[in-house]
């Protein structure tokens, strides 16, 4: 386990071999990305975006635009 200390502004230093297994340089940018599980993965977006497939595990049932919009409008208060 490789481990970073977080500083008083919330800032971290990337471990050198992790720098290196991502071919991360000064200037590059990352994502943060949460699973299912509430991990989080940090991810270089330099890489393509197929390196993201397999990280968000599919829904066990689709939902609909109905069901999304409804489900928006209880979390907002209205009927």
């Amino acid at each position: 386990m490789i481990t970073a200390t977080i500083t008083s502004k919330g800032q971290i230093t990337i471990p050198k071999d992790i720098r290196l297994q991502l071919d991360l340089h000064a200037g590059d940018k990352i994502s943060f990305i949460e699973s299912e599980d509430g991990s989080i993965n940090l991810v270089p977006i330099k890489k393509p975006l197929s390196a993201l497939k397999g990280l968000v595990t599919k829904p066990k049932k689709a939902v609909s635009i109905e069901d999304m919009n409804n489900a928006v409008k209880r979390k907002a208060g209205h009927s």
